[in-house]
């Protein structure tokens, strides 16, 4: 990955000159050099060891950087909210580069959330075509029986389209106060879906939480908190 060349405009962006649409009108205007040479169209691609000088400046490359964050509920999966709002890189004030989360949780889910400002990883990630399996934890109103995990497996029809199966299984029950807690993996990411999915089948979600990430877990962290990627975690969500 580390010798991979790039886009010219793409690396500007990155680096948070400007916007990529931006960064080529300053290409365009010969306000770009790279390794002491002006260039004045698009298409270039650059290797990180190319010096890039935009305006007199040197452009300074962030690296990339991996965090696996523990979201508190009541915090906004965005880097800024207009509301004034609390947002997940509220929590990463004391870090040098400008990461952003990959997907996101709703303002009232807990859970694991990953953190990057490498965007090829997370669109990749993103994508419902590599079946990054996530697992929810709920708490439910009523307690279902296994004519319902049988509908969650195999697809509950949400916006004219069939959920793909789920994972799913009954963690405890309260008879008393007629809640139960359970488990669901999916792959895909659709607005709001395990909520749906569960009101869908008449068990509305009273608490909910993301376990894991793929292989990743909360493991060893507290609500707020975040820990870096490993080299080897990298590499393994990289494959």
């Amino acid at each position: 990955m580390a010798n991979e060349s790039e886009r010219l405009q793409k690396v500007m962006a990155n680096a948070g000159v400007a916007s990529r649409r931006a960064s080529e009108k300053m290409i365009l205007a010969g306000n770009v050099q790279v390794n002491g040479k002006i260039v004045e169209e698009l298409g270039v691609k650059v290797a990180p060891t190319d010096l890039v000088v935009v305006n007199g400046k040197a452009l300074e490359r962030e690296k990339k950087v991996y965090y696996l964050f523990y979201k508190p509920r009541g915090v906004i999966s965005a880097v800024k909210d207009d509301k004034g709002r609390k947002v997940v890189t509220d929590y990463f004030k004391d870090i040098q580069e400008r990461v952003y989360p990959i997907g996101r949780l709703d303002y009232d889910t807990s859970g694991l959330l990953l953190l990057t400002n490498d965007g090829e990883l997370a669109n990749k990630l993103m994508h419902p075509r590599y079946k990054v399996g996530k697992t929810y934890v709920a708490k439910v109103e009523g307690i279902p029986d296994n004519e319902i995990f049988k509908k969650l497996r195999l697809g509950i029809q949400l916006d004219q389209r069939k959920t793909a199966p789920a994972k799913t299984h009954l963690i405890s029950a309260d008879s008393k106060k007629k809640t139960a807690i359970i488990s669901l993996t999916i792959h895909e990411g659709r607005y709001h879906q395990v909520k749906r999915m569960l009101e869908k089948v008449g068990f509305p979600v009273k608490k909910l939480k993301r376990e894991s990430y793929g292989f990743l877990t909360l493991a060893g962290l507290n609500s707020g908190e975040f820990r870096k990627l490993t080299q080897e975690e990298i590499k393994r969500l990289k494959q």
